[in-house]
């Protein structure tokens, strides 16, 4: 995601993040991927209260809703995540996003996927996917890597390497295949 997306995400305040998820939901606010976007973006802006003493109380919500989400639904998409616009969160259970992934407009992330890093010895490495990225049930993406705009990742999928922008892939590790 570029400076340029990140700096619109910010200028367009956070109910109009929430307005456009919601949308981007089928104007479903009982989504379990809903509410841990709605989290998420709540955890963002809690962090821009200043000073530190007036944030403690929204920090102290934030971890419950988070761990709310995480429990029940089974989708851990912590505040430090950062992600774009309309991203769709599909299906609940089994999702985990590593802290330092980024997240570009416009993606699909089902249930089963994670996206983290591959070596302990470089625990901050973590993927980006650009805009328009449908992850299939079951994948996995790993690694610092890059995946393109309007990429396909096949259902349980291990993605290892980057993805040039419009392929798809499947397999495990990863294949790109003809469309």
């Amino acid at each position: 995601m570029s400076a340029m997306t990140i700096k619109k995400l910010e200028n367009i305040g956070f109910f109009a993040q929430i307005k456009e998820d919601w949308i981007a939901h089928g104007k479903d606010w009982t989504k379990p991927g809903f509410r841990a976007v709605v989290i998420q973006r709540f955890g963002v802006w809690r962090m821009k209260i200043e000073p530190k003493i007036l944030r403690a109380p929204f920090s102290i919500l934030y971890r419950m809703l988070f761990r709310k989400v995480r429990n029940t639904y089974g989708i851990e998409l912590p505040y430090t995540v950062q992600l774009g616009r309309r991203v769709v969160v599909e299906h609940q259970s089994g999702i985990v996003i590593h802290g330092n992934a980024i997240i570009g407009d416009d993606c699909i992330i089902r249930q089963g996927v994670t996206i983290g890093n591959r070596h302990l010895d470089r625990p901050l490495e973590a993927p980006k996917l650009h805009n328009k990225v449908n992850v299939g049930a079951g994948a996995k993406i790993f690694g610092n890597i890059e995946i393109g705009n309007r990429v396909n990742i096949g259902a349980n999928a291990v993605v290892l390497k980057d993805i040039p922008d419009g392929k798809t892939v499947v397999g495990i590790p990863a294949k790109i295949i003809d469309n």
